[in-house]
């Protein structure tokens, strides 16, 4: 029996995925490079660079993996905690199984233990490599010293976006229909900075950093994003009615980065008025762009809608490096070695990252069998729960 199988033999869901994968499999061929971004997302060997208005600067489009040798893409790996190593298993094997130009530098990191090294080694090698692959970090709750890994990553790359697609997925069924949402989050400053003291004792003191630049730079990701998916509307998330000065600087920021789109509608939403209207009427929604906390939550309600946190893809985005992972950053320690783990969104991110690098028909291909695959009423309940 395959890893494939073993992974998720009580769901069935990854040997049919294999299946479906390797069914009309053609010789990749060699893709030339794009030269908009409506033929598709980071391809070929150049950098990209989208124009913006307002005569700020352009943002740039990480180019795909720097480490291409004999037709091949060099992709950090990090399988992370949990129900990590075994999806990192799934996706090898499907990629083995349709032959994708593909070779995983494997960086073995966890959050469980302190280890600074193998984080820095992490951040070398995607830096080497220019993408990567990652499992969630856990992070624990006790221990006061102990920093999120994860944010570690993303500030040490610089990973300024995080990007969560939220989309009704066939053969899965939820309360809310033709759901398709795509959640864009600050990612390096906010409250998820922890820069956080105890004054007295007794007494912490928090800090909420919004910036400016970073604000004006994650609206005009949003904006572009739209732009170039043929999305209609972008929504600012914030709460600048109590936090007049941080929240009203980002809504302030957003406001004016919307009028240089004057073909994409935009508005503005109060972050718990958005919670309600979310799970009452998602279908108003298209882009959505808030600072980092916000992210988290709204990432998190957005994968409910949808079928869980094993749905959903995701993306953390840089100006050099991108990083691909689930959607909502669940670690699943309970659920790890019992071969019950939803693969979908770490193989939908996979895919992400294939046509990132240029991998068009192998991206098709896999993102075909996964949704013939969920689709199939063979597939239990239990492969649509929430990891």
């Amino acid at each position: 029996m395959s890893v494939l199988s073993r992974s998720t033999r009580s769901l069935g869901l990854l040997s049919r995925v294999a299946t479906y994968s390797r069914t009309s499999f053609q010789e990749p061929q060699t893709v030339g490079v794009a030269t908009t971004w409506s033929q598709w997302e980071g391809c070929g060997q150049h950098r990209r660079h989208l124009a913006t208005e307002q005569g700020g600067s352009s943002y740039r489009q990480p180019a795909p993996s720097n480490s291409m040798y004999g037709g091949r893409h060099t992709v950090t790996l990090i399988p992370g905690d949990g129900i990590g190593p075994e999806l990192a298993a799934c996706v090898k094997e499907v990629f083995r199984v349709a032959n994708c130009p593909v070779h995983f530098e494997e960086i073995n990191v966890s959050g469980l233990i302190s280890d600074t090294a193998a984080i820095d080694d992490a951040v070398k090698s995607i830096r080497r490599n220019g993408v990567g692959l990652k499992g969630i970090l856990k992070t624990k709750l006790d221990d006061v010293d102990h920093h999120s890994l994860n944010v570690t990553l993303r500030v040490g790359l610089k990973l300024f976006a995080n990007v969560v697609l939220c989309k009704s997925v066939p053969g899965i069924n939820t309360r809310h229909k033709e759901v398709d949402i795509v959640v864009i989050r600050e990612n390096t400053e906010g409250e998820y900075s922890g820069l956080e003291h105890e004054s007295v004792p007794g007494v912490v003191e928090g800090l909420k950093i919004i910036t400016s630049e970073k604000s004006r730079g994650i609206a005009k990701y949003a904006f572009d994003y739209a732009t170039r998916h043929g999305r209609k509307k972008v929504t600012a998330i914030h709460k600048a009615n109590i936090m007049k000065l941080s929240d009203g600087l980002f809504l302030r920021e957003c406001t004016s980065v919307a009028e240089g789109y004057p073909s994409i509608e935009f508005n503005s939403m109060i972050i718990d008025n958005c919670c309600m209207q979310l799970v009452s009427r998602p279908q108003q929604f298209d882009v959505m762009v808030m600072p980092n906390l916000y992210g988290n939550i709204v990432g998190n309600i957005g994968a409910g809608l949808v079928g869980g946190a094993g749905i959903c893809p995701g993306r953390n985005v840089g100006r050099e490096y991108v990083v691909f992972e689930q959607g909502a950053r669940h670690v699943g320690l309970d659920l790890a070695f019992q071969n019950v783990a939803n693969p979908t969104a770490m193989l939908l991110s996979s895919v992400q990252m294939l046509r990132h690098l240029g991998n068009q028909s192998h991206a098709d291909r896999i993102e075909s069998a996964i949704y013939k695959t969920v689709s199939q009423p063979k597939v239990s309940l239990s492969a649509r729960a929430l990891f």
